[in-house]
């Protein structure tokens, strides 16, 4: 199992991954206290309650992002990606809680050869987070260094 070459992506191409993933106070904690965010809105239903318009604690959002960001990965870049180049745009429009289900989907937004690598090309990525009533959590614009097709594999 591979993702897509640099050859393979079209600009414009939209995918819908098939991965989901229901998020839980477990995620929360264990992602919120690796990273060493203490910030109360992630850890403490008390406070939350007393000081969150939603009442509840809220799914950090790097783990968000790392989430939805991984499940773009078989269907794009498992094996073919040599790099993250960076982030143009990260949002997070609406919240994500304990129970909520996420899905992901892409576009390659466009593409173009490395200048400095005649085995890969960059691609920019825009990848959209969603919960199970379809709200929008999460959206980035990223590029990344992809290996072009090793000279004589088929397909």
């Amino acid at each position: 199992m591979r993702g897509l070459y640099f050859e393979e992506m079209k600009e414009g191409a939209e995918f819908s991954h098939p991965f989901t993933r229901t998020v839980t106070e477990m995620d929360n904690v264990l992602f919120t206290s690796l990273t060493m965010n203490v910030a109360p809105i992630h850890l403490d239903e008390e406070y939350a309650k007393a000081n969150l318009p939603q009442g509840r604690r809220l799914m950090n959002s790097l783990f968000t992002a790392a989430l939805i960001g991984g499940m773009i990965v078989p269907d794009l870049t498992f094996r073919t990606t040599i790099g993250n180049l960076g982030y143009d745009k990260m949002t997070f429009p609406n919240p994500v809680f304990h129970g909520d289900t996420l899905r992901a989907e892409s576009t390659i937004l466009r593409k173009r050869e490395s200048k400095s690598r005649a085995d890969a090309g960059i691609v920019w990525f825009e990848h959209r987070g969603y919960n199970q009533h379809d709200d929008l959590i999460h959206l980035c614009h990223r590029a990344g260094m992809i290996m072009k097709k090793p000279a004589g594999e088929a397909g």
